[in-house]
C-alpha cells in the first residue's frame, strides 16, 4: 500500500506583540483672531496669534549616538502684530514678561502695554466686581508689535510630558528658555531684521538683563533697548541683612517719600524738597553713621536718631531700638501703627489692616489686594472669550511654589546681580538703549537703590547717555495710577522711537 503523503506542517503561530504605547509628539496650539483698537486717535487694526509654542533642546540620544531635538516645553504666549505693514524690517517688536520670580507677564499685559486694559479706579483700586476689560488707548502697540511670555510654571506654560518643571526654576535656565523661545519666534515669524526690545518688571528687569547678555552671546541677537519697569539690577541694594547696610540707606528716600504722602513728616516741604534732603543725608551723615558702628559717639547718635526720625516718620525711640537701621518690613507696619494701618510693599500709598496691631510685620500688601481679583478675573475671560484660546488648565498669575523654590545657585555665595551683565552687553553693542521707569512710593525696588546701582555700572563715559530714567507718582506697578499711565506712554513712545 502506498504511503500517505506527509500532511504540510502547520506554521507556527506567533503570539502578537504587545503594543508599546508611544508617547504622542507635542505639537504647537496656536490660534490667530483679528482686532481693532483706537490709539492717539488712530485706529489701528492688528492680529493677535495666542496658545502655547514647543521649545525644543539638542540633547545626545546614546541609542543613536547622534544629537537630537527633543521638544521640553510648552511655552505660552499672546503676540499682536499690526495689520498692513508690509516692512517687518522696520517694524519694532517688543518681548515681554513680568517677575517674581513666578509671576505670569499678565501685569504688562494687561496693565500697560497690550491693547486692553483690566478697569480700575485712576487711583488704582479695585472698583465692586463683576470687574472689566477696556480698550488700552495708552498702549504702546502703535509703535511695536508685542509679545507676551510666560516663563515655565507660571500662566499656561508647563514642560512637556516626561520633564520637570523644577529644573526651570533657577536663574540661568529661566534666561536660557526664555531667550531660546525669543530666537524660536523670530525666526519663525521673520523678525530677525527687525528693530528689538525687551520689557521687563521687577524681576522681569533682572531677565531682561541676563538676557541682553545670553541673546547676544548665544544667538548673536543684539538689541536695541530695555524697557525696565521696577528695576532690581543688583539685589545687594535689597537684601536685608545684619552684614549689609547698603538697603537701610538706599531705602531711606522711599521711606520719606512715603512719610510725606501719609502726612508723618514733622515738616512741611514739596515731595521733591523732602526727598532730596532725605538723599543728602543717606548718603552723607547716615552712610557714613553705619560705617562707623559702635565707634559713634553720644553726639553722633543722637543726632542721626533725630534726622533719621524726621525723614522716616518714624519715633526716635522705635530707631534707637533698632539700631538706627529700620527693616522694610518694620517700616510697612510701623509708620501707621497708631492708626492701625499698615502701608504697602509695592506702593506705599495704599494702606492695609491686620488682625493684630502689636506684629512686627503685615499680615498682606494692600497693593496686591487691589489688582489681584481684576486682573485675574479680566485675563481668564478675556483668554477665551476674546482670543478663542481654550484650555481648562489654571493660568497661573503669580505661583508660590516657583518663587519660593528658585534657585540662584549661578551666585553662590555672593548676591544676585545682572548689573555686570548689562554693563558688558551695552560695551559690546553701543546702540544698546536702556529706560527705567521708577516709582517713589515703590518700597519693593526703590528708586534709590536703582540710582545707585546705575552710577556704580561701571559703564564708559561714552554710554552713560544711553540710559534715560522717568518718576512716576506711584510704586511699584506705577500704570495702576492713570496720570502715571498717560505719562508712561509719552515717555515710552519717544524711547522706542529714539532707540529704533
Amino acid at each position: 500500500m502506498a504511503a500517505k503523503p506527509a500532511k504540510p506542517a502547520k506554521p507556527e503561530e506567533k503570539k502578537p506583540e504587545e503594543k508599546k504605547e508611544e508617547k504622542s509628539t507635542p505639537k504647537d496650539n496656536l490660534v490667530e483672531s483679528k482686532h481693532s483698537v483706537k490709539i492717539g486717535g488712530k485706529v489701528i487694526k492688528y492680529t493677535v496669534t495666542t496658545g502655547t509654542m514647543i521649545v525644543k533642546e539638542e540633547v545626545n540620544d546614546k541609542e543613536k549616538n547622534a544629537e537630537i531635538e527633543k521638544p521640553r516645553a510648552q511655552m505660552f504666549f499672546v503676540a499682536y502684530t499690526k495689520d498692513g505693514v508690509k516692512d517687518k524690517g522696520k517694524r519694532p517688536i517688543t518681548f515681554s514678561f513680568n517677575g517674581g520670580p513666578g509671576s505670569s507677564s499678565v501685569w504688562l499685559h494687561m496693565g500697560v502695554l497690550g491693547p486692553r486694559r483690566v478697569v480700575l479706579t485712576d487711583e488704582g483700586e479695585m472698583p465692586p466686581p463683576p470687574f472689566k476689560l477696556t480698550d488700552n488707548q495708552y498702549s504702546i502697540l502703535d509703535e511695536t508689535d508685542l509679545v507676551f511670555i510666560d516663563p515655565m510654571s507660571t500662566g499656561y506654560t508647563r514642560p512637556v510630558e516626561g520633564e520637570k518643571s523644577a529644573e526651570w526654576h533657577t536663574f540661568s535656565k529661566d534666561i536660557a528658555s526664555v531667550g531660546d523661545f525669543i530666537r524660536l519666534y523670530t525666526t519663525r515669524y521673520n523678525r530677525w531684521l527687525s528693530p528689538k526690545f525687551l520689557a521687563g518688571e521687577s524681576y522681569g528687569t533682572t531677565r531682561a538683563a541676563g538676557l541682553s547678555g545670553y541673546l547676544q552671546n548665544r544667538h548673536g541677537m543684539l538689541l536695541n533697548g530695555l524697557l525696565l519697569i521696577s528695576a532690581v539690577l543688583d539685589f545687594t541694594t535689597l537684601d536685608f541683612n545684619l552684614n549689609n547696610d547698603l538697603p537701610y540707606i538706599l531705602f531711606l528716600p522711599a521711606y520719606t517719600a512715603t512719610a510725606w504722602y501719609h502726612d508723618k513728616l514733622n515738616f512741611k516741604a514739596p515731595l521733591q524738597t523732602a526727598i532730596k534732603e532725605a538723599e543728602e543725608f543717606a548718603m552723607g551723615e547716615y552712610a557714613s553713621a553705619l560705617l562707623k558702628g559702635s565707634s559713634l559717639t553720644p553726639e553722633e547718635r543722637a543726632n542721626i536718631v533725630e534726622k533719621l526720625s524726621r525723614y522716616t516718620g518714624i519715633s526716635q525711640e522705635f530707631i534707637e531700638r533698632s539700631n538706627l537701621r529700620i527693616l522694610d518690613q518694620h517700616y510697612f507696619k510701623e509708620l501707621l501703627r497708631e492708626r492701625g494701618k499698615t502701608v504697602g510693599r509695592l506702593d506705599s500709598r495704599f494702606t492695609g489692616t491686620d488682625r493684630i496691631g502689636v506684629t512686627s510685620m503685615p499680615e498682606y500688601d494692600p497693593l496686591f489686594a487691589q489688582v489681584n481679583g481684576p486682573y485675574t478675573a479680566a485675563f481668564n475671560d478675556y483668554i477665551r472669550t476674546e482670543l478663542k484660546f481654550e484650555t481648562d488648565l489654571p493660568y497661573e498669575i503669580l505661583s508660590d511654589k516657583v518663587w519660593m523654590n528658585w534657585s540662584y545657585g549661578y551666585f553662590q555665595n555672593q548676591y544676585v546681580n545682572v548689573a555686570e551683565t548689562l554693563r558688558s552687553s551695552m560695551t559690546f553693542n553701543k546702540y544698546l538703549k536702556i529706560f527705567i521707569a521708577n516709582g517713589y512710593f515703590d518700597l519693593g525696588t526703590p528708586y534709590f537703590a536703582t540710582e545707585y546701582t546705575l552710577d556704580h555700572l561701571g559703564l564708559d563715559e561714552s554710554l552713560r547717555g544711553n540710559i534715560r530714567m522717568a518718576y512716576y507718582d506711584a510704586g511699584h506697578m506705577m500704570y495702576v495710577h492713570m496720570p502715571s499711565l498717560k505719562a508712561m506712554k509719552t515717555d515710552m513712545t519717544k524711547f522706542i522711537k529714539d532707540a529704533s
